[in-house]
């Protein structure tokens, strides 16, 4: 999805992309709705879906717009801060429990973020102009803050998973956010050739097979858990990469994927 969304981005505004990922997931939720018949969510499901939402568009928002001005795998490496955050608002709200075992590999999978920033030659326009820069610069700080509020919109995920349909769930965070971006994506609205119109629905689409597999993965299981999971992102960076951009990962790249995945392993498993 970020694939396609990075090519998006650099012919249509932000906004409408995000606004047209909404629209496309409320419709197939809409459809999933009809058939699987979760009820009418109470108000308080509405009232917390609906906070959560708003993190939400300013996730798509603040990392779409990175994605259009960073390379893909950098706006993906920065993005891995995330389950660190997510882990820290799980304690700091939730109240769960922060052990070693976990606090290692969070460290583990954060350090292998360090190595791949640490090892990428010339990143973030080295050499480039001072336009070039700036922009660069805003892309890494919206990054960034599309990281914290990922986080955040995570824990309150977690905290309405076991309490609300995830079908109801990925309704509301699929049509409030079609809703919000309404006026913005009009402002800026350019029509999309039917090229365009079809990566848009792909994008919808992946969007909420994303989102189910989320909203069941944060019901049964703690977010302290699940965080470090959330680098295993990186596997999928460097084949897309790879096969889509003919990007050849370096050793160094190597050397953090396996402290990464290293830390989602040791993070995620069960104890004996």
């Amino acid at each position: 999805m970020d694939a396609l969304i990075k090519g998006l981005v650099a012919t249509l505004p932000v906004v409408e992309v995000a606004f047209l990922r909404y629209v496309v997931g409320s419709c197939v939720m809409a459809a999933i709705a009809a058939i699987q018949q979760p009820g009418w969510p109470r108000p308080d499901t509405v009232r917390a879906n609906a906070l959560r939402a708003v993190l939400v568009v300013v996730t798509a928002t603040c990392f779409f717009y990175g994605l259009g001005v960073l390379p893909l795998a950098e706006a993906l490496i920065l993005s891995f801060v995330s389950p660190l955050f997510t882990a820290l608002l799980a304690v700091l709200l939730l109240g769960e429990r922060l052990s070693a075992r976990i606090l290692l590999a969070i460290a583990a999978g954060f350090g292998g973020v360090l190595v791949i920033v640490l090892g990428s030659q010339g990143a973030w326009g080295e050499g480039a102009s001072g336009a070039t820069r700036a922009h660069s610069l805003w892309g890494v700080a919206a990054v960034l803050v599309s990281a914290l509020t990922y986080s955040a919109s995570n824990v309150l995920l977690r905290a309405r998973a076991q309490r609300d349909p995830v079908i109801l769930i990925v309704l509301i965070q699929n049509v409030a956010p079609a809703l919000m971006l309404a006026v913005p994506a009009w402002l800026f609205w350019r029509m999309p050739n039917a090229g365009e119109a079809a990566r848009l629905a792909l994008v919808g689409a992946l969007g909420v097979a994303g989102h189910l597999c989320l909203a069941r993965a944060y019901a049964g299981a703690e977010a302290i858990r699940l965080a470090p999971l959330d680098y295993t992102a990186l596997v999928w960076a460097v084949l897309i990469g790879f096969f889509a951009f003919a990007e050849v990962p370096t050793l160094w790249a190597v050397t953090g994927a396996v402290l990464i995945l290293a830390g989602a392993f040791a993070g995620s498993r069960r104890r004996a």
